[in-house]
């Protein structure tokens, strides 16, 4: 059996609550003439970066307000704004944090090699985030959409309000935001490219002589195009083909106008206004959905005639 011998109580420092207030008092004088300054400096620098990268976002975002004549440019520089912010004010923050760490006297060794170790297990369940990453790095170097395009993705419609590298931002007609992960987006309709094409399909009974109605059609979508208010916004002469299709007595005419991006509903809302007017003004009947029947049931005339009932005097 082992005994232990206890130190003499000579040996034992006498530690009173004074003296742990003496230490503590001078590590904090410490703290501050040598570890506070370095902290408050390194702060400093990043605020200015971060205002600095703040400063030419805006500038950006401000030269594609201006950029009036060409939209597809003004978009493709908002979109390099948004990507700008998110990675510098990423990269600053990391950075910062590395320096008060070492500042503070944490030894960063263990650490960064302790997070290969566990960067391999968060590497395994991050593989979507590494995929929304290389999507998105696609999605720029390709051009294929920018913010404030109209796109469909992932079944979505909407216009794209930022852009990151890991996510899409999208904003519908009702006003709801979308976040959709990069990796989710397989296939990319772009409405907001180069053009857009305003589409209007008139049905029209069968009883209407074709060729009056491409005639009427033709010169209220030509009125339309040549109208001051919408010249700007149509690029092209109205297009009306003809015939589309006969459902029963319905015939269906297309008329197509190609106009500039994003502004096809409100040259559509005065074509149809024009051409119910020209139809009311021409006599001619729009068609009726053949899904809708109208039954009328007709006596019999062999059956005897109804028996009426007698009333009392």
């Amino acid at each position: 059996m082992f005994l232990f011998a206890r130190p003499p109580q000579d040996d034992i420092p006498d530690v009173t609550f004074q003296d742990v207030l003496h230490h503590w008092h001078r590590d904090a004088l410490s703290f501050v003439h040598k570890d506070l300054p370095q902290m408050i400096v390194i702060l400093v620098i990043a605020f200015i970066l971060a205002h600095m990268v703040g400063f030419f976002v805006n500038r950006m975002r401000t030269l594609a307000d201006r950029q009036t004549h060409s939209p597809q440019r003004a978009n493709e520089i908002r979109t390099l704004a948004a990507i700008l912010r998110a990675t510098a004010y990423g990269v600053i923050g990391f950075i910062v944090l590395l320096h008060v760490l070492d500042v503070l006297g944490i030894n960063l060794t263990p650490l960064l090699a302790s997070a290969g170790v566990v960067g391999v297990g968060i590497g395994l369940g991050a593989q979507s985030l590494f995929k929304d990453i290389i999507n998105g790095i696609f999605i720029l170097v390709e051009n294929q959409y920018n913010v404030g395009d109209t796109v469909k993705l992932a079944s979505l419609t909407g216009t794209v309000e930022d852009l990151t590298l890991r996510l899409t931002t999208l904003r519908d007609g009702d006003g709801t935001v979308y976040f959709i992960p990069n990796s989710q987006i397989a296939t990319v309709s772009n409405l907001s490219r180069d053009f857009a094409v305003a589409t209007l399909t008139l049905t029209v009974d069968a009883t209407a002589d074709p060729d009056r109605v491409l005639a009427i059609l033709r010169a209220t979508a030509l009125a339309v195009r040549n109208d001051p208010a919408f010249k700007d916004v149509a690029v092209a002469d109205p297009d009306v083909p003809g015939v589309d299709a006969i459902s029963g007595r319905v015939v269906a005419y297309p008329v197509s106008i190609r106009v500039r991006i994003n502004q096809k509903d409100a040259i559509l809302r005065e074509l149809r206004r024009r051409i119910l007017q020209a139809f009311e003004a021409n006599a001619i009947p729009l068609g009726t959905d053949p899904n809708t029947l109208l039954v009328m049931q007709h006596a019999d005339p062999t059956a005897p005639p109804a028996q009426q009932p007698l009333t009392g005097a």
